[in-house]
């Protein structure tokens, strides 16, 4: 993969950078902890300006995340209330007791999330469905993923040839966060069933 975003960076120079980044948004695989590094180690040789490395980026997550808006918006409220209705040990509540909570933290969570792995492309979508209204969608994304992006560049110019130890510390905050959601849709499967059994025993007596 890194031979692939060398080959994009030079023939494209920051945008290609850009480009990856906003890929990265729809395919999670291509990770941003390897792409801003690579692209601040590329920018410490001099073959790359810093600022048009950290503005390209930045448009690519923009564009990126505006991708998943409009997927979420497409989706819709219905379509979601539907989808959950077919789907073993999930209520329609559920999809209501998440509303309620992004009509409180809606702009916290879009803002932070731009900082958390994994959570960083999917927060565009609850976003999407919820109708976030668009400038602000775009205010706190552009914000979240300026921050994100100059911390990773800006590492990679720092490390320079050593700019992969940025992926390496990161990967494990990344598994951390995969583990907390494993154990949290674990906590939720294993209330549910419970809550399922009760209902079960009540309307046998």
């Amino acid at each position: 993969m890194t031979d692939w975003l060398i080959g994009l960076m030079e023939t494209l120079g920051a945008p290609g950078a850009g480009l990856a980044i906003a890929l990265e948004n729809l395919f999670p695989p291509l990770p941003s902890e390897v792409i801003l590094p690579m692209a601040g180690f590329t920018a410490s040789r001099g073959e790359l300006d810093l600022l048009d490395v950290v503005v390209w980026t930045t448009i690519g997550s923009v564009v990126g995340a505006l991708a998943l808006y409009w997927v979420g918006a497409m989706l819709g409220r219905d379509r979601v209330i539907a989808l959950v209705e077919r789907i073993p040990l999930l209520k329609t509540s559920d999809v209501e007791k998440t509303e309620a909570f992004f009509q409180r933290h809606g702009r916290k969570t879009v803002f932070f999330g731009r900082m958390i792995p994994v959570f960083r492309s999917l927060i565009s979508i609850p976003a999407g469905v919820e109708r976030m209204p668009l400038p602000m969608f775009l205010l706190l994304t552009t914000g979240g993923s300026l921050i994100w992006n100059v911390i990773f560049v800006y590492a990679g110019y720092l490390l320079g040839e050593q700019w992969h130890l940025v992926e390496t510390y990161v990967g494990v905050g990344t598994n951390v966060v995969i583990g907390i959601v494993v154990a949290a849709v674990l906590v939720f499967i294993g209330v549910r069933v419970a809550e399922r059994r009760k209902e079960r025993n009540a309307a046998r007596r």
